[in-house]
């Protein structure tokens, strides 16, 4: 299962009662951060996840309001006891920001690994999870991440029995490895049922709308997705910015077959997002406007149920 936290909503600059975009997930313990404007930290404190867990973060692009949170993060990890290296994932030019941010942050007890990728790469990331990105259009080099986590094939065990299978070899086969012993030898195949659907997320910000989204986060359980502007009336200035609106969101949403979609990064100028609702639920109806503090589980489906929808709450970590 993944857990996901939405830390922060705002575009450009915090306001009084809107952190900068930042979105949380947890998988088996482990934790990933999406991007990291200035005083991430102190929602995150406040919704009590922890921070030692911290395994990764993955970066949008470079300007301020998604990266200069990031010394203070450093500093709150060291004091939570983190001493395992820590990844950091972004488009071409983050390690250079991570270097100059780390002026103010020197001395830190656990190692900062940054790697750059472009569109079309793949890496890992914490608990199974796989990462992927293509790239968006904002002036500056900008990823929009996909994650996927896998589900194993369904074991057999009447199967492995009838066979004649040892349970010292069942293992291996679970894992989808050929196994072997003294007078025999079996394939994951003899005893694996047929694929089963993983899990998927996506999370989009500054950028316009683009074709290739649709294929990057086809079928993905939740899309987390910029909506800078909520007026239609906005398209124009939204493109002039290299942003997107509410219904460029939902569209794209609705266009990649996603399950679910919270909006973010909100203009300092939209006081009240909910109030422009409506527009994306015209095109997607499975829209909500993201706030601090808004949560979700995304749980793999029971085995021929079709859900409509793949999140429920998560209970508190």
């Amino acid at each position: 299962m993944i857990d996901l936290l939405l830390l922060g909503t705002g575009g450009m600059q915090p306001l009084p009662d809107r952190w900068l975009s930042s979105l949380l997930l947890r998988c088996d313990g482990e934790l990933v951060l999406f991007d990291c404007g200035e005083g991430t930290q102190i929602p995150w404190k406040r919704f009590g996840w922890g921070f030692r867990r911290l395994s990764a973060i993955c970066l949008s692009h470079v300007h301020a309001d998604h990266v200069a949170g990031l010394p203070g993060l450093f500093h709150t990890l060291a004091t939570s006891g983190r001493t395992e290296p820590v990844d950091i994932h972004g488009p071409a030019g983050i390690a250079a920001v991570v270097t100059g941010l780390r002026v103010i942050a020197p001395r830190l007890p656990y190692e900062i690994r940054v790697r750059e990728w472009a569109g079309g790469d793949r890496f890992d990331l914490p608990a199974g999870l796989v990462g992927s990105v293509i790239e968006g259009q904002h002036g500056v080099t900008s990823l929009a991440f996909r994650v996927d986590l896998a589900r194993a094939r369904r074991f057999d065990p009447a199967r492995a029995t009838a066979r004649g299978i040892p349970r010292a070899a069942w293992t291996r086969l679970q894992r989808g490895e050929d196994a072997a012993w003294e007078g025999g030898s079996a394939t994951p195949e003899e005893v694996l049922g047929p694929p089963r659907r993983g899990l998927a997320m996506g999370y989009l910000t500054d950028t316009v709308s683009l074709p290739t989204f649709d294929g990057h986060f086809r079928g993905v359980d939740l899309l987390v997705s910029e909506g800078t502007y909520g007026d239609p009336a906005d398209a124009g200035k939204a493109k002039g910015h290299n942003h997107m609106t509410f219904g460029e969101a939902a569209t794209i949403a609705r266009d990649a077959g996603a399950r679910r979609l919270w909006l973010t990064h909100f203009s300092a100028r939209m006081t009240d997002p909910a109030l422009y609702l409506p527009h994306a639920t015209a095109v997607f109806p499975a829209t909500e406007v993201g706030h601090s503090g808004l949560t979700t589980r995304l749980d793999f489906d029971d085995e021929g149920v079709e859900r409509e929808d793949a999140g429920v709450m998560a209970p508190p970590p």
